[in-house]
C-alpha cells in the first residue's frame, strides 16, 4: 500500500468514528458549561442580595463563581451595589452615642439586646441547621458567641422555644462542654441528651451539698427538681443516682432530703412516683408492705385495711425494715390524721394502729451490718406512742379554751417528742387559719402562739416551719379586726419571731425583716418594735453576716430617730458605733 492508500485508509477510519466521538464531546462540553452557568447564576443571586459582602460565606461564593468562569468587573458591581452598610452604621450610631455621654457598657447593651430580640423574633431552625449540613464543622462564629454570658441565655430561650432543632442541641452541648452546664438547669434541651443531663446534674448537686443550710436548700432545690422532673427517664435516673450516693456515710443524709424533696415536688406537680421510690427502697423484698403502702401514697389518703396490714407486720417479732414507712409524705398522712381534721376520719377501734405505726416510725432504731438487721432498738416506742394519744386526745376531741389551758403542762411535756411537735405545729397552723380565731381572742398572746414558742425552744429542725408559719401571720391582713388591734397582733407575731431569734434561727428572721424593710411592705412602728426587742437580747460579738443585714434597718432615721437620744447614749446608736468600729462596711 502506497502512502497516498494509507493516508485515505487511515482518513476513512477516522471517519468511522468521528461522528459519535464528536457528539459525546459535545455532550461533555454541554453537560460542564450548563453546571458553570448554573454555578455563576447561583453565585449571582447571592451577591445580589443585601449585605453580602459581610456574610462569612462570601470567600466560598467568589472561588465559586471565578472557578465557573466569572468576570471579577461583575463582582465589584454586584457586591457595592448591594452594601448598604447595616453592620457600620450601627457602629456609627454606636459612637456618636457615646460622644454625647453614654457609657460604652451602656451601649453595647443597648446594641445587643436589640439584636437578641430580632433573633428570638426572626429565628428559623430549618435555616439554622442547613449551618452544619452546608460547613460539615463548628462555625467558629458560634464558638465566639457561646464565650458570651448574653449570647448563651439567648441559645437557653431558643432552646426551650426549638426543642428539635438540632443547631441549637449542638450548641447547647457544646455550652455544656465549655463548663457552663451550672447555667443550663432550666432548659429542657439538656434533659435529651444524656452526656449533657449528667454533668448538669453533678454540678447542680455538688451546689447543693456544698452550701449546706436550709437557705442554700430553698434556693437551689426548686429549680433543681424541675429539671429532674422533665420526664420519667430523667426523674429515674436521677433519683438511681441519688440512691447510690446517699448510702454513702459522708453527706448520705442531706442526698436522701434533697431526694425526697424531689419526690414531693413531683408530687405537687401531679405525678405519681410511688412505684419508683418504692422500688428503689428495696420494699420489693416485703410485698404485703409494699402494696399497702403504695395504695395509700398514690391516693394520698390512709384507709383501716392497709394500715391493719400494716400494723400486723410492724408488730411482729421480724417486721419490716422501718424506712419503708418513713417517707416524709407517708408520714405526713400520719400526722394530718391524728393532728388535724384535714386527714380521714380515724375509726375509734384502728386509732391505736395509726399511732402504733407513727411512733415506730418515729422512735425506732435499727442497726444494719452489709444488708443484714443485727438489731431493733425499741426502747421509745411506747412512750412517743403514749404522747401522740395523749395530745391527739388534747387537740382533736378537747373543745374549750379553758380545758386546753387546764392540760398545758401536758401539752409541754409532750412536745419534747419531736413527731408530737410536728402534730401541734400543724394543728396550730389549721387553728389559726380560721379567719375568727383571732376575733375570739381576749389574751394579748393566744395560747396557740405561745405553743409555737415551746416549739421553736426544743426542735431546732423545726425553726423553718415556725418562721414560714409566723411570717404568713405576719403578713395576713385580718381586715375584720380594728387597726389597732391588728398593729397589737402582728406585734405579738413579731415577739414570736424574736424568741425564735433567740434559740438560733437569727439570718433567717432579720433577713425577713431586712425584705419588708427595703420592700416598705410593713408598718414602721413594727419594724421599730422588732428592733427594739432584738437589740435587747443581742450582745457583742457579732457575725459579719448579721451586721451587714441588721445594721441598714438600725441606721434608717424613720425607723430608729425616734428610739435615739442626742447624746448618743442609747442602745441604737451603741450598735451603730460598735459596728462602724469593728466592721468595714461595704456600700
Amino acid at each position: 500500500m502506497d502512502d497516498h492508500q494509507e493516508h485515505h485508509h487511515h482518513e476513512h477510519q477516522e471517519n468511522l468514528w468521528a461522528p459519535g466521538q464528536q457528539n459525546s464531546m459535545d455532550t461533555g462540553m454541554n453537560d460542564g458549561e450548563g453546571e458553570m452557568e448554573q454555578t455563576k447564576k447561583d453565585s449571582i443571586q447571592q451577591m445580589e442580595s443585601k449585605d453580602f459582602i459581610m456574610e462569612p460565606a462570601i470567600f466560598t461564593c467568589l472561588k465559586r463563581y471565578f472557578q465557573a468562569g466569572g468576570m471579577p468587573e461583575k463582582v465589584v458591581e454586584l457586591l457595592s451595589e448591594n452594601y448598604t452598610a447595616v453592620a457600620q452604621t450601627v457602629n456609627l450610631l454606636a459612637e456618636w452615642l457615646i460622644m454625647c455621654g453614654l457609657a460604652p457598657t451602656d451601649v453595647q447593651d443597648l446594641v445587643e439586646d436589640h439584636l437578641k430580640d430580632l433573633l428570638l423574633k426572626h429565628f428559623d431552625p430549618k435555616k439554622a441547621d442547613t449551618i452544619f449540613t452546608e460547613e460539615g464543622e463548628t462555625p467558629s462564629w458560634l464558638e465566639s458567641m457561646i464565650a458570651h454570658p448574653k449570647w448563651r441565655q439567648l441559645f437557653y430561650k431558643l432552646a426551650e422555644e426549638y426543642p428539635d432543632c438540632l443547631m441549637l442541641n449542638f450548641t447547647i452541648k457544646l455550652i455544656s462542654d465549655a463548663g457552663y452546664q451550672a447555667e443550663i438547669t432550666n432548659v429542657s434541651t439538656a434533659c435529651t441528651q444524656l452526656e449533657v443531663f449528667s454533668r448538669v446534674l453533678r454540678t447542680c448537686l455538688a451546689n447543693i451539698l456544698e452550701g449546706a443550710g436550709e437557705e442554700t436548700m430553698s434556693r437551689n432545690v426548686p429549680d433543681f427538681a424541675k429539671m429532674v422532673c422533665h420526664a420519667e427517664h430523667t426523674y429515674l435516673y436521677t433519683q438511681i443516682v441519688m440512691a447510690v450516693l446517699s448510702q454513702d456515710r459522708n453527706g448520705g443524709s442531706v442526698v436522701r432530703r434533697i431526694s425526697q424533696e424531689v419526690q414531693k415536688y413531683a408530687k405537687e406537680k401531679g405525678h405519681d412516683v410511688t412505684h419508683i421510690t418504692l422500688a428503689l427502697s428495696g420494699a420489693s423484698a416485703y410485698p404485703r408492705a409494699q402494696q399497702s403502702i403504695m395504695s395509700m401514697l398514690s391516693k394520698g389518703q390512709l384507709n383501716p385495711g392497709d394500715i391493719t396490714v400494716l400494723h400486723k407486720l410492724y408488730s411482729s417479732d421480724d417486721p419490716p425494715p422501718v424506712n419503708l414507712i418513713r417517707y416524709p409524705l407517708f408520714l405526713e398522712l400520719f400526722v394530718d390524721c391524728l393532728f388535724t381534721t384535714s386527714g380521714a376520719k380515724i375509726n375509734p377501734d384502728h386509732k391505736h394502729k395509726y399511732i402504733y405505726l407513727l411512733a415506730y416510725a418515729a422512735s425506732i432504731t435499727e442497726t444494719w451490718h452489709r444488708a443484714e438487721r443485727r438489731s431493733i432498738l425499741r426502747d421509745e416506742l411506747i412512750p412517743t406512742a403514749q404522747a401522740i394519744d395523749k395530745v391527739h386526745h388534747l387537740v382533736c376531741e378537747i373543745k374549750g379554751h379553758a380545758e386546753l389551758l387546764s392540760e398545758i403542762s401536758t401539752l409541754y411535756q409532750c412536745i419534747r417528742y419531736p413527731v408530737v411537735a410536728k402534730g401541734v405545729l400543724k394543728w396550730v397552723e389549721q387553728t389559726v387559719s380560721d379567719p375568727k380565731y383571732f376575733e375570739k381572742q381576749m389574751d394579748h398572746t393566744p395560747l396557740h402562739l405561745i405553743l409555737l414558742d415551746e416549739i421553736g425552744t426544743c426542735h431546732l429542725l423545726l425553726h423553718q416551719d415556725v418562721l414560714k408559719l409566723l411570717i404568713n401571720l405576719f403578713e395576713e391582713t385580718f381586715s375584720e379586726l380594728d387597726t389597732l388591734v391588728q398593729l397589737e397582733l402582728k406585734k405579738t407575731v413579731l415577739d414570736r419571731m424574736v424568741h425564735l431569734m433567740s434559740r438560733g434561727c437569727v439570718l433567717p428572721v432579720i433577713s425577713y425583716i431586712r425584705k419588708c424593710t427595703d420592700q416598705q411592705d410593713a408598718d414602721v412602728s413594727l419594724i421599730r418594735h422588732f428592733v427594739t426587742e432584738v437589740l435587747d437580747i443581742i450582745c457583742p460579738p457579732y457575725t459579719s453576716d448579721f451586721v451587714h443585714m441588721f445594721l441598714p434597718i438600725i441606721e434608717s432615721e424613720s425607723i430608729t430617730g425616734t428610739l435615739r437620744n442626742d447624746d448618743g447614749n442609747d442602745p441604737v446608736s451603741d450598735f451603730i458605733v460598735h459596728c462602724k468600729t469593728n466592721f468595714i462596711m461595704v456600700t
